[in-house]
């Protein structure tokens, strides 16, 4: 076997691997960076980003510490320790024995358990299903103990492996009730009822529920592209300098050689980043038409539902407006002379009071202005998301070094919307904006 051409091989295999790894972890962080935070009252199908507390009315309790939580995750590891005997040839070529002390830890048992919960902020809940999610929790116990402790056998198995010297360490993690959530993940429509609710998706870039916040998390996907990308170069390097030790040549003659191997891998590097930055945009980009249609769709709901709202509560006022004065002017008339009401009247002012026991004008007016001021909400909510997301991707077409590649892409900066009670069906079809 070529052992010289396989050590350049793998190392220019796994720099390789490093790299499309640290592409790959930079476009999630720039993902996380750039889709804004929504209310959970505010939540609209697709993949968003959401802030709350994790609440559950019928928690799981953890099998180490007993918290009530909606995840949790538990393991057993037992220490072994043992006294190794080889052979070997030593330097005058004879025979001899040595030993060797081995130690390390083994997993005995383990298991955990999650549930759907609830996502709760100031504005409202949202339902999470975190079947197939990344979860990053808490750690809520760690102990370590020997036989006499009850622990040990309480939550342990019953039984020791090989070589064990009898020391444990029990580890559980959690996220726990009223803990701080932030979450990334497609949000779709709940099948039991009219409302939204957050799960995997194959479509969908990430889906994360994490207890860190929203910083941590981008720092800690920043801090670990650029280690694949270090990681990368350094397995370079070392498949090179394999290669020259196999074929017995001196580092110190051939290290101006590894310059250019470094040069390319920079420069793949670089290209890389283009390419990640560039896709990186174009989501950015989907995002903010995206969010230009949810405010257009809100719009549509107020063009659609007002109407029919209001047309509704007109039609009750003019027929209380009719049927009133006809019962005031049927019970005038008993009144005044009981005995001069014929029958035929009666039947009707007896129909009428059967008919209308209650005459709820005011519920009806009520439930207009609720559906008023929710239309209006979620068409805040909506305007909010779409100037934030407009606002961050105006930004990175001023950053150095992203606005080189905005402008190589012909990429142009969008509006803000300033005022949507005049939008794109309304007035002159046109949303008010101003650049």
């Amino acid at each position: 076997m070529n052992w010289p051409l396989l050590a350049l091989l793998l190392g220019a295999g796994a720099s390789l691997a490093c790299l499309v790894g640290a592409m790959n972890t930079a476009l999630e962080r720039r993902i996380i960076d750039n889709v804004p935070t929504s209310k959970t009252s505010g939540v609209f199908i697709g993949f968003v980003k959401v802030k709350g507390r994790a609440e559950s009315d019928t928690p799981l309790t953890s099998f180490l510490s007993d918290v009530e939580c909606v995840f949790y995750n538990w393991s057993v590891s037992e220490h072994w320790k043992r006294t190794v005997t080889e052979s070997y040839t030593d330097s005058n070529g004879k025979p001899a024995t040595r030993t060797r002390e081995e130690e390390g830890w083994k997993c005995v048992a383990g298991g955990g358990a999650r549930i759907p919960f609830v996502l709760r902020d100031d504005c409202g809940e949202i339902l999470i299903q975190p079947e197939g999610g990344i979860i990053q929790p808490l750690p809520v116990f760690f102990q370590s103990c020997g036989q006499n402790d009850p622990l040990y056998f309480g939550k342990g198995p019953s039984e020791s492996i090989e070589d064990s010297d009898h020391r444990r360490q029990f580890e559980e993690t959690a996220i726990p009730l009223h803990v701080p959530l932030c979450i990334l993940g497609q949000a779709r429509e709940r099948e039991d009822i009219v409302a939204a609710e957050i799960a995997a998706d194959a479509a969908a870039p990430m889906f994360l529920i994490s207890t860190r916040t929203e910083e941590q998390i981008s720092k800690g996907y920043g801090w670990t592209s650029w280690g694949c990308g270090f990681l990368g170069m350094v397995l370079l390097i070392s498949g090179l300098v394999i290669h020259d030790l196999i074929l017995g040549m001196a580092i110190s003659d051939c290290w101006p050689e590894y310059f250019s191997p470094a040069y390319l891998y920079l420069l793949a590097s670089v290209v890389g980043w283009v390419w990640m930055d560039y896709n990186s945009l174009i989501d950015l980009l989907q995002r903010v038409r995206q969010a230009e249609s949810l405010v257009d769709v809100q719009l549509q709901r107020r063009h659609d539902l007002i109407p029919g709202l209001a047309e509704i509560v007109r039609g009750i006022r003019d027929h209380e407006n009719w049927l009133l004065p006809r019962l005031a002017a049927l019970r005038s008339e008993l009144l005044a002379c009981p005995a001069s009401i014929g029958e035929g009247s009666m039947e009707v002012f007896l129909a009428l009071q059967e008919a209308y026991p209650e005459l709820k004008s005011h519920d009806a007016f009520m439930a207009l202005q609720r559906s008023l001021s929710e239309t209006e909400d979620r068409i805040a909510l909506a305007r909010g998301y779409l100037n934030e997301i407009t606002t961050n991707y105006n930004n990175r077409l001023q950053t150095v070094p992203e606005c080189f590649v905005a402008r190589l892409a012909g990429m142009q900066y969008r509006p803000l919307v300033f005022d949507v009670s005049v939008g794109r069906l309304f007035g002159n079809g046109q949303r008010g904006v101003k650049s």
